[in-house]
């Protein structure tokens, strides 16, 4: 059927997005999410806030569980919005990560599966872990408490033949000791950046934290990936951005871009991520063409 049949103009911007985003639904649909040899730790950070870091925590974990693979998200944020995207109980009488940083809970005893996807677990965040950055301080090894925990945690699942494939850590935006721990347990930093003024600003910053945690707690940190966020297409300032950051920082940028969205923020309130509460929106594939990416990447990396 031709474009003067049906009476639309091919040519037009809306067309051409509509052929773009069926072009895109192709392909993500026959993309690889190969599944990585030994399980990949992130932790998703940014001391600026809002620029979509619990939102691409969430939605990167639920892609992948989506495709096969079994993902653990751990939420370090007080706030627990992490919890609540990934549908996860997070009472304040619910066992939590407090619990396992400030009393020695086993984190098996903490996780939750959420009924999202089959391979999808949450450790969730109560109200309690509010007070928690004063707790830690007197305590011995402060700082490697979820990094020991966690190891615990997948080794003895991987021993019961049930290994995790990824762990997505979601962390507050200041550092303190609650990020200072999920440095120390992750080996992979993923950094999501806005595409907007001053997006870059305090990036040096955190660079320069990570950089310190690598040295003096976490020899395998390494910023490992950078994802562009809050993205519109349609302003000269996000091309710009982009091409910034992907100017500084060319090998670790992801291709794939997240757009802004009302249908991403909308689904944290249905207690869902974006990937299962509109799967065929430009947001769910955006975030499913960056996990694919993570995916090949982690694989050609190890190989």
């Amino acid at each position: 059927m031709t474009s003067e049949s049906t009476g639309f103009d091919s040519s037009t911007p809306l067309m051409r997005e509509i052929a773009d985003l069926a072009q895109r639904r192709k392909a993500i649909a026959v993309a690889e999410f190969p599944l990585p040899a030994e399980t990949r730790v992130f932790t998703v950070a940014n001391q600026k806030g809002g620029v979509g870091k619990t939102t691409t925590t969430v939605n990167l974990a639920a892609a992948l569980a989506k495709t096969g693979a079994k993902v653990l998200v751990i939420d370090l944020d007080p706030q627990g919005n992490a919890s609540t995207a990934v549908g996860a109980d997070h009472r304040a009488e619910v066992l939590s990560v407090y619990d396992i940083l400030i009393r020695d809970a086993a984190l098996e005893d903490v996780v939750q599966k959420s009924a999202e996807f089959e391979g999808l677990y949450c450790a969730p965040a109560t109200i309690h872990l509010a007070g928690a950055e004063i707790e830690l301080v007197p305590l011995v090894a402060r700082e490697l408490r979820l990094r020991e925990s966690l190891d615990r945690y997948l080794a003895r699942e991987a021993e019961n033949g049930h290994p995790y494939n990824y762990v997505f850590i979601d962390c507050p935006p200041s550092l303190g000791l609650l990020t200072i721990n999920a440095f120390v347990a992750a080996r992979e930093v993923l950094i999501p950046i806005q595409c907007e003024y001053y997006a870059l600003e305090g990036l040096s910053q955190l660079l320069s934290n990570i950089s310190l945690i690598e040295r003096h707690l976490n020899p395998s940190l390494a910023v490992s990936t950078i994802l562009l966020t809050m993205y519109d297409g349609r302003t000269r300032l996000a091309s710009q951005v982009a091409d910034d950051v992907r100017a500084h920082f060319p090998v670790e940028t992801l291709t794939a871009v997240i757009p802004r969205s009302v249908r991403i923020s909308e689904a944290p309130s249905y207690g869902q991520t974006v990937i299962s509460y509109d799967p065929q929106s430009p947001g769910s594939l955006s975030y499913l063409e960056a996990a694919s990416e993570i995916a090949r990447k982690g694989v050609h990396t190890n190989g």
